[in-house]
């Protein structure tokens, strides 16, 4: 299952600020981030056991994003239920940054790892002036208020 943080800012949310976040939350993880130049690219939020939850994050700027930014902005024009759909297709299509998680397949504790999903995409779209998607649950602002439910 993948979860994905549509930022507004190019501020970059620093990897030590996020764990501190979580640990903060009592979520025990083990922080471990790569980057080049341009801020952090890849991360793992690592448990006591178990595989770890698996960060990317992407500049709209840098990174090719525009045909993953208008297939996302597209099936929000499909959830023509929801008024909500049209204002978050408009910000999908604006975002300056993207990163993505995705839950361990072989997760000892599902509700741990759900706890962190969450948890980090609140922290990150916070950061990031954002909203997240959860795939097969919808989208929703930093604080966790569902906008558009997917079925």
């Amino acid at each position: 299952m993948w979860y994905r943080v549509f930022g507004a800012s190019e501020v970059e949310p620093t990897p030590a600020a996020l764990a501190a976040h979580l640990h903060a939350r009592g979520l025990a993880v083990e922080p471990h981030f790569k980057g080049d130049d341009l801020g952090w690219t890849s991360g793992e939020l690592r448990f006591a056991s178990g595989s770890p939850v698996l960060l990317a994050r992407f500049l709209t700027k840098e990174d090719d994003l525009r045909d993953d930014l208008n297939a996302h902005a597209a099936e929000l024009e499909t959830m023509d239920y929801s008024p909500n759909s049209g204002p978050l297709m408009e910000r999908v299509i604006q975002t300056k940054q993207l990163v993505t998680l995705r839950k361990p397949v072989d997760a000892p504790d599902e509700v741990l790892s759900e706890k962190v999903l969450e948890e980090a995409c609140r922290f990150l779209a916070g950061a990031t002036d954002g909203m997240y998607q959860i795939d097969g649950r919808g989208w929703f602002t930093a604080a966790g208020e569902l906008l558009v439910q997917e079925y």
